[in-house]
């Protein structure tokens, strides 16, 4: 089969880990005999730099004329400035919004082989299987007015919080339908006792909930959630929330796998539509160029796009077996490696993982 990817290598390290990931997509083609042709296109600082956008319309184009989308990251320090009239988050934001992918998953799994690089107690990660459903294109990130202005003299800013009961709606029906084929359990984040938005969560996601009985269904303020998942992360099954809310804890959740640099992402809109696959990592511009970022999060979101976007699950799980054996055999990179233990570079660690996929079952 042939198929059409969008790469999007953005800035700092996201070349170095969108290129090991291509070398594991090419690896699988050999394997299943499938086509993959790639097709490169500019996102976030270095678009700036080249065409004074963030999102270039070819950029865009290409991306919604792939069957998926592979990025890196965005954004640095050489485009930080606030009050830059363009800044890189903007082509991220205006991307997922014209590709309509309004969920984000981001599964977390703790490997055996990884407990001891988790900073929580072996007991205590042991087992967690998660997946964050973080809603995509709504809440702070986009609600309007949002802006800052002076009043009476002083500088004043807004960030509106908006949510029509449609977005709520689709991702948590989203977050039912996943979680029927996991453990079937969902647990809906919120701040119910504070904000509006959040109590049009509730009541919407009550609403869906009754509609699915085989599935246990809990609610937990935010705060409380956060301190949940580090004390009891393998009680979780399917946790489903806003945009900010779900940014903030999926980064949380992170570190019960030993690092941000494990952890993929599937950005995903209606049937039929391409999806937006990414670590959930930054740009991590001190380390770019220095062949020591991790890409098992890229690699891992290429499984998450083969299956989710491209039909193709048991490449998917070629994909994750393979760098679960390379993770058994001891192989690491600096960000998960234990103190005094050797690691191997962005490139080494992307093609053992090839490797595995190449040899004979």
């Amino acid at each position: 089969m042939n198929y059409t990817i969008a790469l999007l290598p953005g800035d700092g390290i996201g070349p170095e880990v969108v290129g090991g990931a291509r070398r594991v997509l090419d690896a699988i083609a050999a394997r299943f005999g499938h086509v993959f042709s790639y097709r490169e296109g500019m996102i976030g600082g270095c678009a700036i730099d080249a065409t004074g956008e963030a999102l270039p319309e070819e950029t865009l184009g290409l991306c919604l004329s792939s069957d998926a989308a592979l990025l890196g990251a965005v954004g640095g320090p050489k485009w930080s400035d606030p009050k830059a009239p363009v800044r890189p988050e903007q082509g991220l934001l205006k991307m997922r919004q014209a590709m309509g992918v309004f969920a984000n998953l981001r599964p977390v799994v703790v490997l055996d082989a990884l407990i001891e690089a988790s900073p929580l107690r072996p007991e205590r990660v042991r087992g967690v299987d998660l997946l964050i459903i973080r809603e995509l294109t709504g809440g702070l990130y986009f609600g309007v007015p949002q802006g800052q202005e002076t009043i009476d003299g002083e500088r004043a800013a807004v960030d509106t919080m908006r949510y029509r009961e449609s977005e709520i709606r689709r991702v948590v029906r989203l977050a039912f339908e996943l979680a029927r084929g996991r453990r079937r359990k969902v647990t809906s984040v919120d701040k119910a006792n504070v904000l509006a938005s959040s109590r049009l969560w509730r009541e919407v996601t009550h609403e869906i909930a009754a509609e699915y009985p085989d599935v246990e269904h809990e609610d937990i303020l935010v705060d409380a959630c956060a301190m949940y998942l580090i004390n009891r992360p393998a009680d979780f099954d399917v946790i489903v929330t806003e945009n900010m809310f779900g940014d903030i804890l999926s980064d949380e959740a992170s570190m019960i796998a030993g690092s941000m640099g494990m952890l993929p992402s599937a950005s995903l809109g209606e049937s039929g539509r391409p999806g937006l696959y990414e670590p959930i990592h930054g740009s991590a511009p001190d380390i770019a160029g220095q062949d020591i970022a991790n890409p098992l999060a890229t690699i891992l979101s290429t499984a998450m796009m083969l299956r989710s976007s491209l039909g193709l699950e048991e490449e998917a799980i070629a994909i994750e077996s393979a760098v679960a054996q390379v993770l058994a055999d001891g192989a690491r990179t600096a960000d998960i490696a234990r103190a005094g233990e050797s690691f191997i570079g962005t490139i080494e660690m992307s093609e053992r993982v090839a490797q595995v996929l190449s040899s004979p079952a």
